[in-house]
């Protein structure tokens, strides 16, 4: 029996309570399916979200099922930089993925379909998705076009950076403002919102080629129906996110994830997907893949073109066959088939064929935004795993975006307590060539592990600094960011890490070549390990943390069970 249906034994009032809800009679005994969105009026994101759950109910009903709507609305990163509210960011991801198990879970249905276009709220539906482990599809909520000029959202903060120095003047950065975001769907730069798009196909359960549509047009209607009509399959298959969900799945997005420069936040999210799972994904996997999996794809912020170019070049399905010898072809996906099954599906179609015609009229050839295997924009992936004294368990590196003098550099420390205090200096003149700007007790602990995608971009639209200064921090970097951004440094400082030992004048050396963050000097002079060991002792003997930021609520709640950024900064009870 399905569990829709004993559902409805159990509890006699049901029925009558869906009836007032506008289900029809007939429609009672059929089975039931949780459409989980996270549609709000709060960003480009979400706001139609509602339509693509319409779009995927639709779809439902003409395949003999019943959807259910249900909506946790999520918030949008772009609009909270800056300010206390990005405190809240990591931690919706949490509460939303807790919200829907909530709905899901306390009616029971016998499927799911789960949507959502922007950066927490994709990882919560996949955590939710795991965690409830009942047979489910995700529809990536597509792209928004780019505005004139490839003007794309993360620029903003650029522009605002050089009209806070002078350099442009209010109305430029007005007209910029008001022509960067012309539709619906997530930021047009491979930030963490088409990030995580891309990991939710690349993981096997998003349907092959939804990631990064353009949300304006057909595709998004199409994909939304064709992941309705699938659900009611998978009811009948019995396929879950547990079959789907393995360690070569998480292997195969990590590539994926290393071939296209994607946002470093998909370290946070990936490991707190497997942890649903009771898998671990220790930090040196990702380094090492890294190692072996080529950069191909030149789109923002790394490269040069909007999102609609990686749809046009063939999307998440050209890399993965780009990546043919490396990934794990036999790993199932929430098609039925395994990788290596839905590749030589679309290969025998017209899948690339109709993507290729977006090129049209564009002036741009396919090979420039995704580079072939054999002449690829880096041998090497974009993310680099680096640990030493000043990272313990660990740091991340999005190398991609480092300027070739920086990835071997010894840097004067300047710490700062918070992010406020840095970009101050940072935009006034306060920060000089060869410093390494520290900012600290801003991880899960601290403050939530707030973005600093203000202080980068700060950073990146000054010619002099980008190549000069390094932004070391226990927080996270938006998947704008750019430059020589080191995040994610653990253990935190809220914690003790050594990163809350750090001085004025530390020298601080990085090292790509060999995956190191170390403090190698004091007060501006080189010394041994063991006096550097000494000195910090000592710092750690009179070190006095700072009383916790939030004691109530949802960050109160949230700081006290964040676990290290390193283990994906989710809630352990």
């Amino acid at each position: 029996m399905l569990k829709s249906q004993k559902a409805r034994l159990d509890a006699p009032e049901m029925d009558s309570l869906r009836l007032g809800s506008g289900w029809k009679t007939e429609e009672l005994g059929l089975p039931q399916i949780f459409v989980a969105g996270t549609y709000g009026e709060g960003s480009p994101g979400s706001v139609h979200l509602e339509m693509v759950t319409d779009y995927a109910c639709k779809a439902i009903a003409e395949n003999g099922a019943r959807g259910a709507k249900y909506f946790v609305s999520d918030l949008c990163d772009g609009e909270i930089q800056g300010a206390d509210g990005m405190n809240y960011s990591l931690a919706s991801r949490d509460f939303i993925a807790d919200m829907f198990q909530i709905q899901g879970e306390a009616t029971p249905f016998d499927a799911a379909v789960f949507t959502a276009s922007c950066d927490k709220a994709i990882p919560a539906c996949l955590k939710a998705m795991a965690r409830m482990n009942m047979p489910s599809v995700f529809i990536p909520g597509g792209t928004m076009k780019h505005g004139p000029d490839m003007l794309t959202a993360e620029m903003i903060g650029m522009y605002s950076a050089q009209m806070e120095r002078g350099e442009i003047d209010r109305a430029q950065f007005d007209w910029y403002s008001r022509h960067a975001c012309p539709s619906y769907g997530a930021c047009q730069f491979l930030g963490t919102a088409n990030t995580m798009q891309v990991m939710a196909e690349a993981l096997g359960l998003a349907l092959p080629g939804s990631a990064c549509v353009p949300s304006v047009g057909p595709y998004l209607e199409e994909s939304a129906r064709a992941a309705g009509a699938r659900a009611v399959e998978l009811i009948r298959e019995d396929l879950r996110p547990s079959d789907i969900l393995t360690m070569k799945a998480f292997e195969n997005a990590i590539m994926v994830h290393a071939a296209i420069a994607g946002s470093t936040n998909a370290l946070l999210h990936l490991p707190s997907i497997a942890y649903e799972l009771g898998l671990a994904i220790e930090p040196e996997r990702f380094d090492v893949i890294n190692r072996r999996i080529p950069y191909l794809l030149n789109v923002k912020p790394s490269g040069k073109y909007p999102v609609e170019y990686f749809y046009a070049a063939g999307g998440v399905p050209a890399v993965m066959e780009a990546l043919c010898d490396c990934l794990h072809l036999d790993a199932m996906t929430v098609t039925g088939r395994t990788v290596g099954e839905n590749l030589d599906a679309l290969a025998s179609g017209d899948y690339y064929r109709e993507h290729a015609a977006y090129f049209e009229g564009t002036g741009v050839r396919r090979e420039q935004v995704l580079f072939p295997v054999d002449a690829p924009i880096n041998p090497e992936g974009s993310i680099a795993i680096l640990s030493g004294n000043l990272a313990p368990e660990g740091a991340v590196i999005k190398h991609s975006a480092v300027p070739d003098e920086m990835k071997e550099a010894v840097l004067s420390a300047r710490p700062f307590d918070c992010e406020e205090d840095a970009i101050a200096q940072i935009l006034h003149g306060g920060i000089r060539k060869g410093e390494a700007v520290i900012i600290r007790y801003e991880g899960p602990k601290g403050s939530g592990m707030p973005e600093m995608f203000m202080t980068t971009e700060a950073i990146a639209s000054d010619p002099e600094l980008s190549r000069s200064i390094a932004l070391i921090t226990d927080g996270r970097f938006s998947g704008a960011s750019r430059g020589p951004c080191i995040g994610h440094v653990s253990p935190e400082a809220a914690g003790g890490g050594t990163i809350a030992l750090v001085e004025e004048g530390d020298l601080i050396e990085l090292s790509l070549k060999n995956r190191s963050l170390n403090i190698v000097g004091i007060k501006g002079e080189h010394e041994d390990p063991g006096q550097i060991e000494a000195v910090l002792a000592e710092r750690r003997a009179r070190l006095l943390l700072p009383k916790p930021r939030y004691t109530k609520g949802s960050l109160g709640l949230y700081t006290k069970l964040a676990c290290s950024a390193m283990k994906g900064g989710h809630m352990e009870f």
